[in-house]
Order: structure tokens, then C-alpha cells, then sequence
């Protein structure tokens, strides 16, 4: 399997087309952005713990009945994945409040939720990236009603999951950000990644941040709470 032409370069990944039907190459960068862009930097590092992270992870989800684009992990750096058309709508699940849900509602960080908090995001970089309903995304053409039935089944089974799984580690599991994609036969998939990226992820105990918060607050340590996250998963 060779890699021919780049097809999409983000704010964290490039992925590239093959010279195999149905199969992109993924290859995770060190850039880092927040803020939709408006901050930059780099995190030494993040591409390879981003991409071993989520290798895991969707791996250990599969073995839960939720089906992801993993294929093969090639390098510390790139995966092979099948090839999708992302759904253009982000999924934000919250068990602790925290980020933009503290300031939107007034709640304090660090307040648990008493039920989990299940968000869509309109994925458009121009308008910020909206928050949006199930109405908002079926008028627009983003989902159907039973792919938005699908996806949330999936969030809230994949939520289920990795508080257990994090919680084993001495994490607790504060929110995170997926993104699914759909095959040719219209199957909805889990896509993207799993990471210190997309999770907020703090210290079960001390509660001190292990994720992207430390970049972007400014917090440093920002390599150093990578590398532990992945130290803790791995066991290295």
C-alpha cells in the first residue's frame, strides 16, 4: 500500500489517498491549534501519542461492538483507515463540566454532571464550528434522524466504555469530542481520534489536567502530560 495524493491536511492530521481501493493514510502532526485555529503552537510529540493513543483505544471499542475506520497501524506516526465520508457533525459528550460548557451555563468546572451531556457541533471552521440539535442537522442535510439515532447510541455506549477504561488508568474521563463517517453502503463508523486532542482527561486523584487544556491555558507541562497519558495506557 502506497501513499498517492493528499486529499485533506487539517489542524492536526494529513490524510492521503491510496493506491488501494478504500483505504486513506492518516498521518498525525505535532501542530497544535486551539481556538479554531486563532492560537498555534507545537506539542513535541503529540502526533505519535495521538496516534498510538487512538490505534488502542478503537481497537479495545471494536472488541465492545462499535465498529471504527481502523485498519493497520504502520508507523508511530501513520494508520491506515478505511475511507469514509465524515459526517459533518461533531459529537461533544460531558460527564464533568468544564470548558465551554462552564462559561455557556454558569456551572463550575469540576461540577459532575448528574447525567451525561450529549452535544452536536455544526463542523464548518468559518462559522466556529456551531453548536447545533438533531432539527438544526436534519434540515441542513448534515444526518438523517436514524443516523442521529446511530451516532448517539454509539457516543453514549463509547462514553459507558471509556469512563471504565480511563478510570482503570487513574483518570477520570471529563469529555471528549468524536467525529463518525459513513462507508460507501451508508454503514456509520467511528472516525478521526481518540486523544489528550479530543479528551479532557484529569488525574483521578490530584485532578491535575493530562490534555490540550495545558496549551490551550497556557499551563506548560503540555509534553509531559501527553507522555503520561500514554505511559499509563501502555505501560511503558
Amino acid at each position: 500500500m502506497k501513499k498517492t495524493e493528499l486529499m485533506y491536511e487539517g489542524k492536526a492530521k494529513r490524510v492521503y489517498a491510496t493506491d488501494t481501493d478504500g483505504i486513506c493514510i492518516v498521518d498525525y502532526k505535532d501542530d497544535a491549534t486551539a481556538f479554531n485555529g486563532a492560537k498555534k503552537g507545537t506539542i513535541v510529540g503529540k502526533g505519535v501519542v495521538n496516534n498510538r493513543m487512538s490505534n488502542r483505544i478503537m481497537r479495545m471499542l471494536e472488541k465492545h461492538d462499535i465498529p471504527t475506520h481502523l485498519i493497520e497501524e504502520l508507523s508511530e506516526r501513520e494508520t491506515a483507515v478505511v475511507r469514509v465520508s465524515i459526517v459533518p457533525v461533531e459529537v461533544i459528550v460531558r460527564n464533568i463540566a468544564a470548558g465551554s460548557l462552564s462559561k455557556r451555563l454558569g456551572i463550575e468546572e469540576g461540577t459532575k454532571l448528574p447525567s451525561v451531556v450529549l452535544e452536536y457541533c455544526y463542523k464548518n471552521d468559518a462559522l466556529d464550528d456551531p453548536m447545533i440539535n438533531d432539527s438544526h442537522a436534519i434540515a441542513m442535510g448534515l444526518a438523517t434522524k436514524e443516523d442521529l439515532d446511530t451516532i448517539s447510541a454509539y457516543a453514549l455506549k463509547i462514553d459507558e466504555i471509556l469512563i471504565d477504561f480511563f478510570a482503570k488508568l487513574g483518570i477520570e474521563l471529563v469529555d471528549f469530542k468524536i467525529e463518525f463517517g459513513k462507508k460507501p453502503d451508508g454503514t456509520i463508523i467511528l472516525a478521526d481520534e481518540i486523544s489528550p486532542d479530543t479528551c479532557r482527561l484529569w488525574d483521578s486523584i490530584t485532578h491535575e489536567k493530562l490534555d490540550k487544556d495545558r496549551f490551550r491555558r497556557d499551563m506548560g507541562g503540555v509534553e509531559d502530560a501527553y507522555q503520561e497519558v500514554m505511559r499509563r495506557l501502555t505501560g511503558e
